[in-house]
């Protein structure tokens, strides 16, 4: 199965598939990946492993439907069966193409602490604000709005009294690395079913 990956950062989601790719545990072929910031360092990761990136920048277009417009384009030329928005912090829009076909990836339990303006160490220094005592990550299908639709896995780790932004990060990023290779494998599998606001996974 062929999957598009999504990205604006270092690609270290990106490193962790492969690396389960490599190991034989999940059955999918990396076809593709685009980032949205042209010094993202997920492009020479994808490079590194000889898969064809390229980077579409977000600054460069004047709304995002321009933006989606050159991402589609992109994607159209390699047919991904998945897309996965993997540390990707723009909206994605589906355009009835994509549809159950793209999942994306939050370093916190949605729906709490989710939406737009909530990436990176935003959400783990909201979190620790909040003095909740739980977060964790979450795959989730993607769907018109930021950090919204089917929820497919989710993973929670403690917050701890002596946690800064960086360990909680730390703790929540291992999280992300069980569940986000885990739900590609479902979705590859056939065993995933979208069912109204609820993901069924099939056994």
């Amino acid at each position: 199965m062929r999957v598009a990956v999504l990205l604006s950062g270092e690609g270290t989601s990106l490193e962790n598939l492969c690396e389960q790719i490599d190991a034989g545990r999940v059955p999918v072929h990396v076809a593709c990946v685009i980032a949205s910031k042209t010094g993202a360092g997920g492009i020479a990761r994808a490079r590194r492993r000889g898969i064809p990136a390229v980077a579409v920048p977000r600054k460069q277009f004047a709304d995002g439907r321009a933006f989606n417009d050159a991402l589609h384009a992109e994607l159209a030329r390699f047919e991904p069966s998945l897309v996965a928005c993997l540390g990707f912090l723009s909206l994605f829009e589906l355009r009835g193409v994509y549809d159950g076909r793209a999942i994306n990836t939050h370093p916190a339990l949605i729906p709490a602490f989710c939406g737009k303006g909530f990436y990176g160490h935003r959400v783990h220094e909201a979190v620790l604000a909040s003095g909740v005592r739980v977060s964790g990550a979450t795959v989730h299908f993607v769907d018109a709005q930021y950090d919204h639709g089917p929820i497919i896995l989710q993973r929670a780790v403690p917050v701890l009294q002596s946690d800064t932004a960086d360990s909680l990060a730390a703790r929540v990023q291992a999280a992300e690395r069980r569940i986000v290779p885990e739900a590609i494998r479902l979705f590859a599998e056939g065993r995933l079913r979208i069912d109204g606001t609820r993901v069924r996974i099939r056994r």
